[in-house]
């Protein structure tokens, strides 16, 4: 249970989790932010110059609160939230951010491990419900840094646009970076980037600071061939040997050796060929019949790349088709408010990944339209996505040299 007056600084003395990012494995929280519960002290350092702290839920243009729920804030305009994100606690709060642009979050992070990689991960809300009294909203755009005392920015989250969703839904922002050889704190500070305007408020909660320890692979070691024993020869008497005439030995013959192909040589052949080459399939006829524009190219540290694709605006009945290096992955999906979600792994065997959308329709609102989140090792991405009949939409993925 979260205690009131102060934030939860958590070390956790429990066996490390089993997520997996950044080819190594990420520890419990060793710093977390989950703002307490009922009436704490502010996280803010020293006063904002943007924004100013309550203590309602439905703080109003440049004010936030701490509350543990929303409740028909600005005539039912908010989701209306009967908990914070942090599974588990009772009554936890969470940060509610009425925006304007500014800096609305400056709090020093300490006991981190120096020369350590660590992922920084929150979770944030878009607040707004999409209404007609808001058909063109300003949303949250936040520029989270980590920077040591002399300002160096050692990592930065740019979520891009915060989307707006008919139900509350919780999107999870992180970004891997390696602390300083000397720093015994650093500071963090967020930054909403959109101004004043509809569309434009939001709420964060837990905040995590976890270690990312690499993985060691065991080498199994290789076991000694043993020769099998020599078979003793049978013994003769000298009784036998006198009575038996000694003939000449007549020498054996081996017969030639025959060495037959291994089964499996054409196999490891097949799956020696390094993928640098971008040996694809060959394009299927709409790939070839319509015309395909790229559409972002996003440069990558090795690792799982996570996608999820949702209808761009109001729900209308779009449909995609998505290749992956022209083989045919998703068929005509309907787009809509739950995400079309996959993972695809780039790495030095394969540096090099496009998907293309292609739409099966338009929809009732022409033309077919897409948000693509995409979440690297490091960074977050939105991707909007536009394809008609005559032209498909390209991303491409390839690993940072």
């Amino acid at each position: 249970m979260k205690k009131v007056g102060y934030i939860f600084i958590i070390f956790f003395y429990v066996f490390p989790s089993n997520a997996q990012q950044a080819n190594c494995i990420l520890q419990p929280s060793q710093f977390t932010i989950h703002f307490g519960s009922g009436y704490i002290s502010d996280v803010n350092i020293g006063e904002l110059s943007d924004f100013r702290r309550v203590s309602h839920s439905c703080p109003s243009d440049g004010y936030y609160s701490y509350s543990s729920y929303t409740s028909k804030c600005f005539r039912d305009d908010w989701h209306t939230l009967p908990e914070d994100h942090t599974a588990g606690d009772a009554d936890g709060n969470m940060l509610l951010v009425n925006a304007v642009d500014g800096m609305f979050l400056k709090t020093t992070v300490r006991g981190l491990k120096s020369n350590t990689k660590y992922e920084l991960g929150l979770w944030l809300l878009n607040l707004c419900k999409p209404t007609k009294k808001c058909p063109y909203p300003l949303l949250p755009r936040i520029n989270i840094r980590l920077e040591t005392a002399a300002g160096t920015i050692i990592a930065n989250i740019v979520t891009g646009d915060v989307p707006r969703f008919p139900d509350p839904r919780w999107i999870q922002h992180r970004a891997f970076f390696t602390t300083p050889a000397a720093a015994s704190s650093l500071m963090l500070v967020m930054i909403d980037e959109s101004p004043s305007g509809c569309g434009n408020d939001f709420a964060l909660d837990d905040i995590t600071f976890r270690e990312c320890v690499k993985k060691v692979t065991e080498i199994p070691k290789a076991v000694p061939k043993t020769n099998p024993p020599a078979k003793a020869k049978p013994s003769t008497t000298p009784k036998q040997t006198a009575n038996k005439p000694t003939t000449p030995k007549k020498k054996e013959v081996q017969p030639a050796q025959v060495i037959k192909p291994k089964s499996e040589t054409a196999s490891k052949t097949v799956t020696g060929i390094k993928q640098t080459q971008r040996i694809f399939p060959p394009p299927p006829l709409v790939l070839k019949t319509r015309e395909n524009p790229l559409a972002r190219k996003i440069e990558t540290e090795a690792g799982e790349v996570k996608i999820d694709l949702y209808d761009n605006g109001q729900i209308d009945d779009d449909t995609v088709s998505i290749y992956h290096n022209n083989i045919l992955i998703k068929s005509k999906m309907r787009l809509s408010q739950k995400p079309i979600s996959l993972t695809i792994k780039v790495d030095p065997a394969q540096p090099h990944h496009e998907l293309i959308m292609v739409a099966e329709n338009l929809g009732s609102i022409p033309p077919n339209t897409s948000v693509m989140i995409i979440t690297t090792v490091r960074n977050r991405y939105e991707v909007f996505i536009s394809s008609t009949e005559q032209k498909n939409a390209k991303v491409v993925f390839e690993l940072k040299k």
